[in-house]
């Protein structure tokens, strides 16, 4: 390959994985093609994109990014995937993909996040971590119950001694 044509691959791959700060690695070699059509179309649902890379133009690419790191001494065949809401959805999805028998194939080699390199175990660790829409949901719930908490201690009285005045005009 000539240097002009590895320049204009570095580019176009430079302005592919422009914006984006984490992203895994994974090894698709010997995954046959109805499989990649698969995993694709199921990766592409849930707005996850997957680029088959040559190492040494990726390292190129994005050297000076928060990606670089993912790039360092990685060999053999690479894809790099990105996108999904967060990146734990990211990696729950990966990690789901690695696990199914059908895509045996596939399998999941490190990362970058925050321009931290990232190990296969780590991504697995990251995958059990609660998602953005999970955090939130967390967090509401523990805002709304001391509101909760207090609505019930002040409306509690108040219905208990309604229910002695209602039962002491029946008495009478």
């Amino acid at each position: 390959m000539s240097k002009y044509v590895k320049e204009l691959l570095t580019q176009d791959l430079k302005s592919r994985l422009d914006g984006v700060e984490d992203a895994l690695i994974v090894s698709l070699t010997g995954m046959d093609a109805n499989a990649t059509v698969k995993m694709r179309d199921q990766l592409h649902e849930k707005g996850i994109r997957v680029m088959v890379v040559k190492n040494s133009l990726a390292r190129r690419a994005t050297e000076g990014t928060s990606l670089a790191p993912a790039f360092e001494g990685l060999k053999g065949s690479s894809a790099v995937v990105w996108g999904a809401e967060d990146f734990v959805s990211l990696s729950k999805e990966v990690v789901k993909l690695d696990g199914d028998e059908e895509l045996e194939h596939f399998v999941t080699r490190g990362g970058a996040m925050d321009g931290e390199p990232l190990t296969p175990a780590k991504v697995k660790e990251i995958s059990k971590w609660p998602s953005r829409t999970e955090q939130l949901s967390l967090l509401i719930g523990q805002i709304l119950g001391p509101g909760r908490t207090l609505a019930a201690q002040v409306t509690g009285p108040g219905s208990h001694l309604a229910a002695q005045i209602k039962t002491k005009s029946e008495d009478e």
